[in-house]
């Protein structure tokens, strides 16, 4: 059918007008911005209805950004879709050897399959489920199998140059309650001493408390000095009688992954009565092993809501991993990972040339994507049949994860789930409101300046302003 030139005309100034309203910046959003003293060319914006073919309004929507923790989003939706919500991960134990009564003439092996969230309680039920079996005393070595992921080193310091942040751990097919360890310091005023206990328990691995002093409490983590490694944890500093009872989470960098795994299943296998004879290595499943046990972690559905709402990192690097071994059935790597979701994402007809992945988590200099690509990704997410257990992931604005203390004076709260972005000179959003109209709308801001950690303001505006007048 032929359209009439007059339609035609009227279509086209029907886009310009289009482009026009979407290049033009709310007022709220731009005096936020004016205070902050953030340029409008370092912000990039995309807000589009999830059922609308336009944007409702964009602006610097095709310059590539550093997403910061939004790139969860990317890794996330991609392994939702290519995995299925139930998919879990699965850590499995193999015997090599004779079982005399209750005593393997033998090696017992692990094998790891990624698992996100194989925390200490799940790790004790596995342990349980081998003694079952019969298995007490382990004549030979327990060999830990992590073939699933490709060796690589990690440097911890190489983000921000504190490797004992618990965000900076490596990834490991056969990650064991993220790999940190909990110190918790009482001091003892009568005594003049520090008590000082670890979580998970660990078999052998003495601690020696900092000295108790009487100043202020102020940096105390930074006064304890400490020297944690494979053999022990050494408090070299002091800590203030003022401080009363903390808790540090730390990441244990100079102990490896398998020296970690060593200290956890000696004390745990030790509680359920059982002993280790020989080593704690690497090692690769023979062909001659018998299954003794497995565990099949939480599903996929609930890891992204930790993911997402907690912005974990760990988490997330472990994801993108999954992610390659699972549809390359090859030993995974992060380049493996970035090329699986970037063909995922042309696969929904979505061409991202400015897309850099790293990890998959964000925590990243270099990582890279425009908000016209995020907020396309998140439009098809929108349509796709895994849409409510992706929303559901997200922080509920005002309520819950890292939105849970913003804008909850505003009507915008409860109404949106929002996921935040957050580095040095980076603040983003991006996620769904669902505007008083009844319409729900996909909302993408990044801001990318030294100034951004003043740019909360304006994405609330944001927020609000989609609420109102979506």
């Amino acid at each position: 059918m032929r359209i009439p030139k007059r339609l035609q005309a009227a279509c086209i100034l029907f886009a310009f007008a289009v482009a026009a309203r979407a290049q033009q910046l709310p007022q709220t959003v731009a005096d936020a911005l004016q205070r902050a003293d953030i340029p409008a060319g370092a912000v990039g914006i995309y807000v589009q209805e999830a059922g609308a073919a336009l944007p409702l309004l964009a602006a610097n929507e095709t310059l590539p950004f550093n997403p910061a923790s939004t790139m969860k989003l990317v890794t996330s939706n991609a392994a939702l879709e290519i995995l299925g919500p139930t998919f879990t991960w699965k850590t499995q134990a193999y015997m090599d050897g004779t079982l005399n009564g209750d005593v393997l003439q033998g090696d017992l092996y692990i094998k790891g399959g990624g698992d996100p969230k194989l925390v200490l309680e799940n790790f004790w039920l596995f342990l349980r489920r081998i003694r079952a079996k019969g298995i007490r005393e382990i004549r030979g070595n327990l060999l830990l199998d992590r073939s699933v992921f490709e060796e690589a080193t990690h440097d911890a310091a190489q983000f921000d140059g504190d490797p004992l942040k618990p965000y900076n751990v490596g990834p490991d097919a056969l990650l064991l309650n993220y790999k940190a360890l909990t110190f918790r310091f009482l001091p003892d005023e009568a005594r003049r001493t520090v008590q000082v206990t670890v979580d998970p328990p660990l078999a052998a691995y003495p601690q020696y408390a900092p000295k108790l002093s009487n100043g202020d409490c102020g940096d105390w983590r930074g006064k304890l000095h400490p020297a944690i490694d494979g053999n022990s944890a050494r408090f070299n500093g002091v800590y203030s009688a003022s401080c009363g009872e903390k808790t540090w989470y730390v990441h244990p960098y100079l102990m490896s992954h398998t020296q970690y795994f060593d200290l956890a299943f000696r004390r745990f296998w030790a509680d359920l009565g059982g002993t280790l004879k020989g080593e704690v290595r690497s090692g690769i499943v023979p062909s001659t092993a018998r299954l003794v046990a497995d565990w099949d972690s939480a599903s996929l559905s609930e890891v992204i809501r930790d993911i997402n709402k907690y912005s974990n990192n760990v988490m997330a690097r472990q994801l993108l991993l999954t992610l390659a071994g699972n549809v390359l059935k090859l030993p995974a790597n992060t380049e493996r990972g970035g090329a699986v979701v970037r063909t995922w994402l042309a696969s929904k007809g979505i061409d991202a040339p400015e897309l850099s992945i790293e990890n998959g988590s964000g925590l990243s200099r270099t990582e890279r994507i425009s908000a016209v690509n995020m907020g396309r990704m998140l439009v098809a997410a929108f349509q796709s049949p895994t849409m409510p257990e992706f929303i559901a992931s997200l922080p509920l604005v005002g309520y819950d994860g890292t939105m849970r203390s913003r804008l909850v004076t505003q009507t915008v709260a409860g109404k949106a789930h929002v996921k935040t972005g957050l580095l040095n000179e980076v603040r983003n959003i991006a996620g769904y409101v669902l505007a008083a109209s009844g319409k729900r709308y996909v909302v993408v801001c990044m801001i990318n300046h030294a100034n951004a950690v003043r740019g909360n303001e304006a994405q609330d505006a944001l927020l609000q302003w989609v609420y109102e007048r979506g």
